[in-house]
C-alpha cells in the first residue's frame, strides 16, 4: 500500500544568513539538509541579512531582513537616523506579513539570544522579538534551534530576548550555559533540551594531514574587539589580541612551521592583512573560504589548529584536529569541554603569546590521543542532533511525524 502523501508545510528559515558569516551559513545548511531529508515536500523560504546570497547558493527565494539598507551602520546624519526609524515601522508590518504566510519558522543555530558581540537592543534583537511576537499572534510555530544565549547586562536588549524567547514555540540550545543564561533571565526552560552546534550535522572531509615532520598550522583569526560590555576598551581589546596572535605566529615561522590564516566572516579581512604585514614570510599564506564545508578541510589538512571563532573551533574540532581555543565567550569554553579540550584554553582578551606557545607544544604532544578522543565525541554530537531533528518534526510537523508513523506500523502489519 502507498503510504498517504505528507502535506507541503510552509517552512520559513530567518536570521543573519548569506551575510558573510560562514557559521551562521552553515547552521543554514545543517537545517537544510534536515528538512530536504526529512520533509522533502516542504516549501521553504528566507527572511534573512543577505537575500541574494541565499538565493544563489541555497536555491530557495530569500527576503530581506531589513528594509532600511543602512540598518547596521552607524547613524549620524539626519536622515540616516529618520530612515533607521521608519525602518522599524515598515519593519513590523513586513516581518509580521512574512511570518503570517508559514506553518512553521526556524531559526537555525546562531547567537541569537546572546550579546557576546557588540550588539544594539533595535538591530537583529528587535528583528527576532517581531518574528516570534508575529508567530505567537498569527499561529505559526516558531523555533529557535541549537541557539546560543548569555547573560545580558543592557536592559532593553535583555528584555526584547527576553519576550522572544517566551513567545518561541520551540528552543533548544548549542550548550548548558546558554540554557542557563535564559533561566537566569526569567525563561522557563525546564521543557527546553541541549543539543550540539547544527554543524556537527554536516559532511565531515577525511584527514589529509601528511604524516612525516611537523606540518601545517592552522591560525583562526577574528576582527575581535570584545564583547556588547567592553566598548570603553574595544581598540585596546583588539591591539592586544592582534599583538599576541602575531607574536605567536612570528614564533611558529621561526621554528620553520608553516601557517595558515584562517577566517569566519569578511569583517576577519584586515586583520589577516595585519598579520602578513607583520611577519612577512613565504611560510605564512591566507586560506581563501567561502563555506564550512572550505574550513574544514582546511583544517582537515592541519596538524594542528589555534582558532578564536566559535565556528572555527567547531570545524577544527568536527575535522579531528586537535585544537587549541582563544576564548572570548562561554560558548567556546563549554565547546571545549563538550569535545574533551578543556585543558587547552586561553583568554581572548588577554593573548600571551608565550603562553600560547607552551600550551599549543603541549597540544602536540598528545595529538594521536586527542584525535581518538575527538572522534568519539564527534560519533555523540551525530547522534544527538540526529535525536534533535526527531523532536523537530514531532513538535514543528505533527501531521507528517503521524503519518510516518502510521505507515511504519501498517508496513509492519503487512509484513510476511
Amino acid at each position: 500500500m502507498k503510504p498517504p502523501k505528507e502535506t507541503a508545510v510552509r517552512v520559513g528559515v530567518f536570521g543573519l544568513l548569506g551575510s558573510g558569516n560562514l557559521g551562521n551559513d552553515g547552521s543554514l545548511e545543517a537545517v537544510l539538509g534536515y528538512l530536504r531529508a526529512e520533509h522533502p515536500d516542504a516549501v521553504v523560504d528566507a527572511l534573512c541579512g543577505g537575500p541574494e546570497a541565499v538565493a544563489t547558493r541555497y536555491g530557495i527565494p530569500a527576503t530581506r531582513l531589513h528594509w532600511y539598507r543602512g540598518e547596521y551602520r552607524t547613524a549620524s546624519r539626519a536622515g540616516a537616523i529618520a530612515g533607521k526609524g521608519l525602518g522599524k515601522l515598515v519593519d513590523a508590518v513586513r516581518t509580521a506579513a512574512w511570518v503570517r504566510r508559514h506553518d512553521v519558522v526556524i531559526v537555525p543555530g546562531m547567537g541569537v539570544l546572546e550579546a557576546t558581540l557588540p550588539l544594539r537592543p533595535w538591530g537583529f534583537p528587535y528583528a527576532l522579538f517581531l518574528l516570534c511576537a508575529s508567530g505567537r499572534l498569527f499561529g505559526t510555530r516558531v523555533a529557535l534551534v541549537s541557539v546560543g544565549a548569555a547573560a545580558i547586562r543592557n536592559r532593553p536588549t535583555r528584555a526584547l530576548v527576553r519576550w522572544s524567547a517566551r513567545l518561541a514555540a520551540y528552543r533548544s540550545y548549542r550548550d548548558a550555559p546558554s540554557r542557563d543564561a535564559m533561566r537566569a533571565m526569567g525563561v522557563d526552560t525546564a521543557r527546553d533540551e541541549v543539543y550540539p552546534d547544527l554543524a556537527f550535522s554536516l559532511p565531515t572531509p577525511p584527514s589529509s594531514a601528511p604524516a612525516g615532520p611537523p606540518g601545517t598550522v592552522c591560525v583562526g583569526v577574528m576582527a575581535f574587539h570584545g564583547g556588547n560590555d567592553d566598548r570603553a576598551r574595544a581598540e585596546e581589546i583588539h591591539r592586544r589580541y592582534l599583538d599576541g596572535t602575531t607574536r605567536f605566529v612570528r614564533a611558529l615561522v621561526e621554528d620553520g612551521r608553516p601557517v595558515r590564516l584562517l577566517t569566519g566572516d569578511q569583517v576577519d579581512a584586515p586583520v589577516v592583512a595585519a598579520i602578513l604585514d607583520a611577519v612577512d614570510s613565504p611560510l605564512v599564506t591566507a586560506a581563501e573560504v567561502a563555506s564550512l564545508a572550505d574550513l574544514m578541510k582546511e583544517t582537515a589538512a592541519a596538524d594542528t589548529v589555534v582558532a578564536i571563532r566559535y565556528h572555527n573551533l567547531i570545524c577544527a574540532l568536527k575535522a579531528g584536529t586537535p585544537t587549541l581555543a582563544l576564548c572570548y565567550a562561554a560558548k567556546s569554553d563549554a565547546l571545549m569541554d563538550r569535545m574533551g579540550l578543556a585543558a587547552y584554553r586561553h583568554p581572548a582578551r588577554e593573548v600571551d603569546a608565550d603562553r600560547l606557545l607552551e600550551q599549543f607544544r603541549a597540544l602536540e604532544r598528545r595529538s594521536a590521543e586527542l584525535r581518538r578522543t575527538l572522534t568519539d565525541r564527534n560519533l555523540a554530537a551525530v547522534r544527538q542532533l540526529e535525536h534533535q531533528f526527531t523532536a523537530l518534526t514531532a513538535v514543528l510537523f505533527p501531521a507528517a511525524d503521524h503519518t510516518r508513523s502510521h505507515t511504519r506500523s501498517h508496513a509492519g502489519q503487512e509484513a510476511p
